[in-house]
Formats: structure tokens, sequence, C-alpha cells
């Protein structure tokens, strides 16, 4: 009998699409931190729906016989902590699944500032006849940071539409999803070429803090940012120093560097802001499609043969 456990938050149910585990599978599903304890040691697989990394460090046992670990998301920065890292377990992770929706999140996004929606939705709100003239979008630069998964379903969508879209990456490569990928230090001297600035990297040493008042200091005025990659990657403090000065035109926010945001921050009232609750990627149906996928993934791991989406640890 082989045991997967289940990490979920509190008062959520366990994830769907498992159903389709072989028979010899025993799935059983926790929560709060009592549960995960005894439950750890028993475990051959561990799912993670759950993202408190404090939780599963603090639970995580000496000694154990759990051979892989595989997290519901894209992003994997919230679970690599040491003792993890350090081990032998396989970690794999969700990508793929929300890469489309979050394309289209952008897209939808790009398309926004462009025909001036928050605009729109504002004089309406005054019940204001305006008459404005709008951008087009044919023939604008993109620049999205980070030309993984995600990335290059982004940079898809927007060259179908007329951008011409570069991607950075560790290093300089072909990728016919681009126009071009060029490497990360490049990533100042094109700032000021951009109108849209599109953050789809994961969260690293490298990406911590990014996004700092130098960076948009480098921007065009007229260039708008937009973050579905992790919060941190943005200094929010200098972000919204920038669109108070001007430097940059406006921001769609997914992520934050603190999640909920405070309701008593700045960028709730900003006419030039979006805002969303993390929820870029998540489309109707989407739990039923990380269940289908990992369970498509289990089967794999059951027959010897590699996982689809491992993750390098080091």
């Amino acid at each position: 009998m082989t045991e997967v456990l289940v990490l979920v938050a509190p008062g959520d149910d366990t994830l769907p699409g498992l159903e389709t585990l072989p028979e010899e599978v025993r799935v059983r599903t926790v929560s709060e931190e009592s549960e995960l304890r005894e439950a750890l040691t028993e475990t051959d697989v561990l799912l993670v729906t759950d993202f408190r990394t404090g939780l599963l460090e603090r639970c995580w046992p000496a000694e154990h016989r759990i051979k892989w670990v595989h997290t519901a998301s894209a992003g994997v920065d919230a679970l690599m902590f040491p003792a993890l890292v350090a081990s032998e377990v396989q970690v794999s992770n969700a990508r793929g699944v929300f890469d489309r929706g979050i394309a289209e999140y952008v897209l939808g996004a790009v398309l926004m500032f462009a025909k001036d929606t928050l605009g729109n939705l504002s004089l309406q709100r005054q019940h204001r006849w305006q008459h404005r003239d709008t951008e087009m979008i044919t023939g604008t630069q993109a620049l999205v940071i980070g030309a993984g998964s995600i990335g290059g379903e982004v940079a898809t969508l927007l060259s179908a539409v007329g951008l011409t879209v570069t991607g950075t990456a560790r290093s300089s490569r072909d990728d016919p999803r681009f126009d071009s990928v060029v490497s990360n230090d490049q990533l100042h001297a094109l700032l000021p070429q951009a109108d849209y600035v599109i953050i789809t990297a994961p969260l690293t040493e490298d990406t911590q803090g990014l996004f700092d008042r130098r960076a948009f200091q480098a921007m065009k005025p007229g260039a708008r940012v937009i973050n579905v990659g992790r919060g941190a990657i943005v200094n929010t403090d200098d972000l919204v120093a920038a669109l108070r000065a001007g430097e940059i035109a406006g921001a769609a926010l997914d992520v934050f560097e603190q999640e909920p945001l405070p309701q008593e921050h700045p960028l709730w009232d900003m006419p030039n802001v979006m805002i969303s609750a993390h929820m870029a990627g998540d489309f109707i149906g989407w739990q039923q499609a990380l269940g289908e996928q990992f369970v498509a993934n289990f089967n794999r791991w059951q027959k010897g043969e590699a996982l689809f989406n491992q993750v390098k640890k080091g």
C-alpha cells in the first residue's frame, strides 16, 4: 500500500481529481500541525496544496520514508526549506496548469491599459460622457522578466496580437515564442525600450527586490508594470513612489510583498492601478486540473519513470 498525504489549508477539502489513483494507494488529507506530524512518518508521497512554509518545515521528520513531494503550484520557493533541499526526496511542481490562464490575464491587462478601461469605469461611476482617444498595442514593446513556461505562453499571446516580445533568462538563447531572449544582466539596458514590463519570474536570491527605484527610474514614463510572478520581486514602496512621481504610467498587480494587501495601502486608491487577489492563473476547474496532473505524474513515478516537472533543488 502506497501512502499519499495531501496537505491542505484549514477548511479546504482534498484536491479533486485524485479518485483515479490506483486502488493500492491510500490517500489521507491533513491540515492541522498535530495531524501532519503524525502522518509524515508514514508517508511515501506528499502532495502540498497549502504553502504555509513554516508548518511543513517545523513538522519535517528526521526519519521518514518520503520519496517524492509534489507542490500544486508553479512556484516552489515557499517549499525549499533546508532539510528538504538536503534530502534525496524528489520535488515536482504544477508547471503548465496555470500558464494559459496567466497569459490571458496579462493580455487582458495590456488591453485594459491601452484602451483605458480603468478610465472608462471611473467615468461610468461618475455618469460622465467623455470621449478620449486610446492606444493601439500593435507595434509596442513587451519585456517579459522570466522566459520560462509561463513567460513563454505570455509571449505567444502577445506576439499574436502584434507586440514585439523580449524575454530575459539566466543566459541568452533562441526561443521561437519570443522575438529574442537575452541574459538577465541586460535588464536595465532594456527597460527604457519597454511599453509593458511583465514579471513572470520565480522568487530567488537574484530576483528578490529586483524592481526597485533604480529599475522604475530606468523605464519610460508611459510604461506599465504587470506582476504575475512573485510579490517580493517588486519593492512596493518604490513602486508607489514611481507611480506618484509619474515615472511609470500604471501597474496591474496580482501578487504582493504582503498578502492580503492591507486595506489602508495606497495602491488600492490609485486610479492607474489594477489589483487582483493572487488569482491570475486560477480558472474554473483549476483544482481538478491539478489533481489530474498529479495522478498522471504518480503513474509515471509508480512505474519508475522520470517525473514530469521535476525541480532542481540545488
